[in-house]
């Protein structure tokens, strides 16, 4: 995609203080983000995902971030599904929110005026190999007379009865998918009515994990050492304290920047249109690095950065399908970075496919060419690792994974990747077992992992 002079209204309209909209009062920037919003997960839900129209109004349309969650519902959206291009107008005097499709990384929010596409074929559908399971879906349904009639009712419980949005479930929250692998077999498997094992979700911030695997095959190939300096351009100005964070750093995230929310939610990236580079290179210092525990999005987007620069021709792609991943959609933003914070589609049992790479300590004896190692053999060891500053409470951070070391009844080499709304994939390698749990929750009902991780383990270990 071309720069574009024009992509200076983007600035501009954001600017802009106020616009009435339904009788409401809104800022500007809260209609233009709600727009973007609302574009990018329609296009994404239905072209990444394989989710009806009805399914993403009802689940990602619901449950969002209170500055849009009142103005999305008022936006009209235009689809085009020849072109795989979505449309939400959100002043008279302004063009379009425009989130468009490709097959290789999924959809794409435009910054509003942006000058056209250079070099984007015709949309068309991604091509799904016929394989045999894990790098296919075929057999994957045989482990079935295996399944744990105890596990499935726990499973079972996971969900609201028909999904009925006034139900109530064992564990809260509001559940799509339940899977579980022992070895490389499948186990359990459920899903809401909807949904099945090739629906995408966004993983939200299970990205971050999916971004420090990355960087585990790039230090695999030699391009790459955690103890690195990230290779940032904007960094290496004479006297710039930030040229002292490392890789390290940025995966454990303790770079030190300001923070200015919690979580450092990038909304101007998120839904504003804005570049990676644009938006996370301009934080200033505020702690030594690795000296603070701060959850940002920034962290993880400065690491990818840095992959990037180690690799100009990295591509997210050729690790997932190694994996086998093809129903894995890594977004990025409208200048070809990776948004790798938070937004990437992916099925549950992809999810379970990453999971077995960390069972096996980062081999893949799984490919066409025989066993591979994908990730350096302590690479488990070195994401399951505490290392500086910790996060509060029961549950540590290593490197890109959340540690359960510490949670009673659960083994304590369990490592998590966790994503906003009830994205969960649990890594157990003790036991070997990985545990995928996908949902739609909202601030108000959340899903309780820790009591849903020790009722399977204890049913493992009883059996």
């Amino acid at each position: 995609m071309r720069k574009t002079a024009k992509a200076a209204i983007f600035t501009l309209l954001l600017a802009s203080t106020a616009s009435a909209h339904d009788n409401h009062t809104h800022s500007r920037t809260d209609l233009a983000y709600a727009a973007g919003y609302k574009a990018q997960f329609i296009c994404s839900g239905l072209f990444n995902g394989g989710k009806s129209l009805d399914d993403i109004e009802k689940d990602e349309l619901t449950g969002i971030y209170d500055r849009i969650a009142d103005i999305v519902p008022d936006l009209e959206a235009q689809i085009d599904y020849g072109k795989r291009e979505v449309r939400v107008r959100f002043a008279e005097d302004a063009p379009p929110r425009i989130a468009l499709w490709n097959d290789r990384t999924g959809c794409t929010a435009m910054p509003i005026g942006f000058g056209g596409i250079k070099g984007f074929p015709e949309p068309q559908a991604r091509v799904f190999p016929t394989k045999s399971w894990p790098m296919g879906d075929i057999g994957a349904e045989a482990a079935s007379t295996d399944q744990s009639p105890a596990m499935q009712a726990v499973a079972a419980s996971a969900f609201r009865e028909g999904d009925n949005p006034a139900g109530t479930n064992a564990y809260g929250g509001k559940t799509s998918a339940i899977l579980v692998l022992k070895g490389e077999k499948i186990i359990v498997e459920s899903y809401k009515p909807g949904h099945g094992k090739h629906t995408a979700q966004r993983t939200w911030s299970i990205a971050k994990s999916l971004a420090g695997t990355f960087a585990g095959n790039q230090v695999l190939q030699g391009l790459a050492a955690p103890e690195d300096p990230l290779a940032l351009e904007q960094f290496q100005s004479f006297g710039d304290p930030r040229a002292g964070i490392t890789l390290d750093n940025a995966m454990r995230m303790a770079s030190g920047l300001v923070s200015d929310t919690a979580g450092n939610r990038t909304d101007p990236i998120y839904m504003g249109g804005a570049s990676v580079k644009q938006r996370t290179t301009s934080w200033p210092i505020l702690f030594q690095p690795g000296t603070r525990f701060r959850y940002a999005n920034n962290d993880t987007l400065l690491a990818v950065q840095h992959l990037m620069a180690n690799d100009v021709n990295f591509d997210p792609r050729d690790l997932l399908d190694r994996l086998g991943m093809r129903h894995t959609y890594v977004e990025t933003d409208w200048q070809g970075t990776p948004i790798l914070s938070s937004q990437v589609w992916t099925t549950s049992r992809d999810l379970a496919r990453l999971g077995l790479l960390y069972l096996n300590d980062g081999m893949w004896p799984y490919g066409e060419d025989g066993p591979q190692r994908l990730l350096p053999e302590d690479w488990l060891e070195y994401v399951s690792t505490p290392s500086g500053p910790q996060p509060d409470g029961d549950v540590g951070y290593g490197a890109t994974f959340w540690l359960m070391n510490n949670v009673e009844g659960v083994p304590a080499d369990t490592i998590g990747a966790f994503g906003n709304r009830g994205q969960y994939l649990i890594i157990i390698p003790s036991m070997d077992i990985v545990i995928v749990r996908r949902g739609y929750d909202t601030r108000t009902d959340r899903f309780n992992l820790t009591a849903f991780t020790r009722d399977l383990v204890a049913i493992a270990n009883d059996g």
